[in-house]
């Protein structure tokens, strides 16, 4: 008789890859450009929202990145996530929804959305502990 591990988790979900996009960025290409000829690419929100949190404008940086988080949501579930397990850092085409879930958590936190802010900081955890650690510098 064949056993099922119950306790496992789901497996990991990776993304597909982009590599027009993530060639354009790489390139040196503005984020903003790479964001309006691929909007799905979550990389480039990301991009754009830390480059914006830099200088200092949260709540734009906040948008952008709640953008890119959307955007990866919807690949996420096309790819066959059904809400939760790994999303692991390693996969490269996974670092643009990462990135966009850790900007959201620091541009909620800047602008005063607390609860939020805790969500999104314990749903990257969840996702890739080493996402949260490399994005934390921890």
């Amino acid at each position: 008789m064949e056993t099922q591990n119950l306790l496992a988790g789901p497996p990991p979900t990776h993304l597909p890859d982009t590599p027009e996009a993530r060639e354009a960025l790489e390139a040196g290409a503005a984020a903003s450009d790479v964001a309006a000829r691929f909007p799905a690419f979550s990389a480039a929100w990301a991009a754009l929202a830390d480059e914006y949190f830099a200088q200092g404008h949260a709540v734009t940086s906040y948008a952008f990145a709640r953008t890119g988080y959307h955007r990866g949501l919807d690949q996420l579930r096309r790819a066959g996530w059904k809400g939760h397990g790994p999303i692991p850092w390693d996969h490269e085409p996974n670092r643009g929804f990462l990135r966009c879930l850790h900007a959201l958590a620091r541009a909620a936190l800047a602008i005063g959305e607390k609860d939020e802010a805790e969500r999104c900081a314990q749903f990257l955890k969840d996702s890739s502990p080493a996402a949260a650690a490399e994005l934390n510098g921890t």
